[in-house]
């Protein structure tokens, strides 16, 4: 089929229609965190961090229960083990004796008498050159100064900072998405006012083109509009460039394959809670003070470790033969043994002293690196409210800012055309307007930079929709 020339234009139309449905992601900013939330790589790292440190509490719980190996030993000595009666009774106290002298002397006779090697032939072989054995080994922990204890209590401290950076991890992801989401919207509003610009200078241009043309105003009036005009159409096209980059950067955080295009405007509230609710919630649930926590938990285990060493160890042992040679050694030995054991330390090398006095200065780092972070996180919240009502007073105190530069443009465009006013007094109304505008949506960026900042260090990120749908003013 050909495309006639009559039916280019439509479908170009058609074409440019349906662009934006397919390559465009319209996305809520609650929808956009679920989507950080399941698929940020830096997130499921952090999980997988939390997974190591509790299968590793896993394998500290392991500690009381009995090591039972089994094992086999092949040995090769350099000659058979005998045992001759001459050996067997020089071992003895009678051998010393007159009698014993007496019957070493018997024996010699008879050897002569007979022709036989008496000693020889009584000689009993107790094990071969080859020797091959096989058992069961079990050793079990009764006492260990609490050693033990204290290792999980390491691991269970290990398990906890892994959750908790994690949960610091998700409130920095949450104020990142806050930041390149609305920063997103920020930037469309900025187009939107920047395309306002250039149309008002647009028809103020053509008016003073037509005013020129009618020999009303001079040649440089209408070369002023005209310099106006094509300045607004540069910074319109700027802020559409704007606007793609800050696209581009929140599409890549979210791991689109598709153009973000974000749902959720930009909003104030009338008012917050109290200061003091943010204050004590985030010094109740602050991630990061419950990673101090932690650490000084595994400084405590440290302590008892270390305190350990001057302990005694009591266990629990057995052994159990599986395999022996066919042997008179084997044959004489037990088949199994069962026992209890004691190990006092009396000197070790390990530095007990010196480890146990570096864990107290541990704790009381962390101590002192809580106490620190408590006022630091008091502060912090001090200044992120005062600069949220801050943003909200200025977005406010400038509603009458913009009802002034509404009309100071239609009275400078209704004199300009009556001869009363320059061009240049409608151009600067005009820039006035766009200054106000824009400096309206800052406000309200700033207040909602501040509002998501106040929600993640107090834990509240999952309120965030109370403020915006239920409470929230939209710009």
């Amino acid at each position: 089929m050909r495309i006639k020339p009559f039916m280019v234009k439509p479908l170009a139309i058609a074409l440019l229609a349906i662009t934006p449905s397919i390559y465009a992601s319209p996305i809520a900013f609650s929808d956009a965190w679920h989507t950080v939330v399941t698929k940020n790589d830096g997130l499921a790292a952090g999980r997988s961090s939390v997974e190591q440190a509790e299968h590793m509490q896993d394998a500290a719980s392991d500690l009381y229960l009995p090591t039972v190996t089994i094992g086999a030993n092949y040995t090769r000595l350099d000659q058979d083990v005998k045992l001759s009666p001459s050996d067997l009774f020089g071992s003895m106290p009678a051998s010393s004796t007159a009698a014993g002298q007496e019957l070493t002397k018997i024996i010699a006779d008879l050897t002569k008498v007979t022709g036989l090697d008496i000693n020889s032939a009584l000689t009993s072989t107790i094990a071969d050159r080859d020797v091959l054995t096989s058992s069961v080994r079990a050793i079990w922990p009764i006492f260990t100064g609490g050693r033990i204890s204290a290792a999980q209590d390491i691991a269970k401290g290990q398990t906890e900072e892994a959750k908790y950076m994690l949960a610091m991890m998700q409130q920095a992801k949450f104020e990142d998405l806050s930041r390149f989401y609305f920063g997103v919207v920020l930037a469309k509003n900025v187009v939107e006012t920047r395309k306002e610009v250039e149309a008002g200078l647009k028809r103020h241009y053509e008016h003073a083109l037509k005013l020129e043309q009618q020999g009303q105003i001079a040649k440089v009036e209408r070369l002023q509009a005209e310099a106006a005009y094509d300045k607004a159409k540069v910074d319109a096209q700027k802020s559409e460039r704007d606007l793609e980059i800050a696209q581009v950067a929140l599409t890549r955080l979210l791991q689109q394959s598709s153009t973000t295009v974000p749902t959720t405007n930009l909003f104030i509230n009338s008012s917050l809670p109290p200061m003091s609710a943010f204050i004590n919630k985030t010094l109740a649930s602050y991630p990061g003070l419950h990673i101090l926590d932690a650490k000084r938990k595994q400084a405590d285990g440290l302590i008892d470790v270390e305190k350990g060493k001057y302990y005694p160890e009591v266990y629990l042992y057995g052994d159990y033969n599986l395999y022996e040679s066919d042997s008179l050694a084997a044959k004489m030995a037990p088949d199994w043994a069962v026992g209890i054991g004691v190990s006092v330390p009396l000197i070790d090398s390990s530095g007990r002293s010196g480890k146990v006095k570096a864990a107290h200065s541990m704790v009381t780092q962390v101590n002192h690196l809580r106490a620190q972070a408590e006022q630091d996180l008091t502060v912090l919240v001090e200044k992120t409210y005062r600069e949220a009502n801050q943003a909200v007073e200025e977005y406010n105190g400038l509603q009458s800012s913009l009802a002034l530069a509404k009309e100071n443009i239609r009275l400078r465009e209704k004199a300009f055309s009556q001869g009363l006013s320059t061009s240049l007094d409608v151009v600067d109304a005009e820039l006035y307007l766009s200054a106000v505008k824009t400096q309206r949506l800052a406000a309200a960026y700033q207040y909602v930079m501040c509002l998501t900042r106040l929600l993640a260090v107090s834990g509240e990120m999952n309120t965030f929709n109370n403020y915006q749908k239920y409470q929230g003013i939209e710009v």
